[in-house]
């Protein structure tokens, strides 16, 4: 009979093992790394060829499109180095049957957010509504244009990252932080890009992540992140970190107090961002947790 060592009796995976786990996680993110950039470079080859068109509503279609064309490539990414490792696509948590109840608690929240926010705003001075122009034609593409936003960056960076952080037997609030760091700098390049807007973004992806090592499911997030998106630019015309797309409900003009709307960058560049955050986290993560408490009995 073998003998089984402490580790092994304990159930606790031993020093060698846990960095084998270690490593089979880093290789399959870079691998899924580098079979994204190489699909979307592939794809990238194609789409002048169908899609020509520039300037106005145009522009804003060809935007949407290469939006999509990234989801399009993470999807098969990740679908690749999920079947190389035998697991199933649904091991990144996208649902849709059977979640509705999600998707609009996720929704609602969103809502909940900003209604505190820009409430604050306007009553603190730091943002004033110049005008209104409701173009809902406008309004229906930036609907679509930040959904797949949404279902891009929280498949990528929730689903299979912060997924497989989690397979590897990482702890889970370290997983979170680490890929909510990944999240803020996927971002370095936008404009007016700052400290405050890294740390508010790291916060955001702590928020959006924070139901997911729970439940390990994005229905929640992907509609936190959509509806958020959407209502700070095209409902209520702030930047969305630091990028305008198409016109916008709300036409604002803002205070020179940019710790509070964010300046150029948006309202994720204030620290009333910051502060929002911070206490959407807490609160999905006690409202999961205690979810968890009950359902465990």
């Amino acid at each position: 009979m073998t003998e089984m060592n402490c580790s092994e009796k304990s159930g606790v995976p031993s020093a060698g093992a846990a960095w084998k786990r270690f490593a089979k996680m880093v290789f399959d993110i870079l691998l899924f790394l580098f079979v994204f950039l190489l699909t979307y470079s592939v794809l990238g080859l194609l789409f002048p060829v169908f899609f020509a068109e520039e300037g106005g509503a145009g522009q804003q279609w060809l935007t949407v499109i290469d939006e999509l064309l990234l989801l399009l490539a993470s999807l098969f990414s990740a679908w690749l180095v999920l079947r190389m490792r035998g697991l199933p696509f649904s091991a990144l948590g996208l649902h849709f049957r059977g979640y509705a109840k999600d998707w609009c608690r996720g929704m609602l929240f969103a809502v909940a957010l900003y209604a505190i926010g820009f409430g604050v705003s306007l009553l603190a001075g730091s943002v004033e509504v110049v005008s209104v122009s409701f173009r809902p034609d406008s309004l229906l593409v930036s609907l679509v244009f930040f959904a797949i936003v949404a279902f891009f960056e929280e498949l990528t960076l929730r689903g299979f990252v912060l997924g497989r952080m989690l397979d590897s037997g990482m702890n889970k609030f370290l997983a979170l932080f680490l890929s909510s760091v990944l999240f803020s700098l996927f971002h370095f390049a936008n404009p007016d890009f700052s400290v405050l807007p890294f740390l508010n973004i790291l916060l955001a992806g702590m928020m959006l992540g924070a139901s997911y090592i729970y439940t390990r499911n994005l229905s929640f997030p992907i509609a936190v992140h959509w509806f958020w998106n959407w209502l700070q630019g095209p409902v209520l015309g702030y930047e969305v970190s630091g990028i305008r797309f198409g016109e916008s409900l709300l036409n604002l003009r803002l205070s020179a107090n940019e710790w509070m709307n964010g300046g150029d960058f948006g309202f994720e560049g204030s620290l009333l961002c910051t502060l929002l955050l911070i206490a959407g986290t807490f609160i999905i993560m006690r409202m999961e947790n205690g979810k968890l408490r009950i359902d465990n009995g």
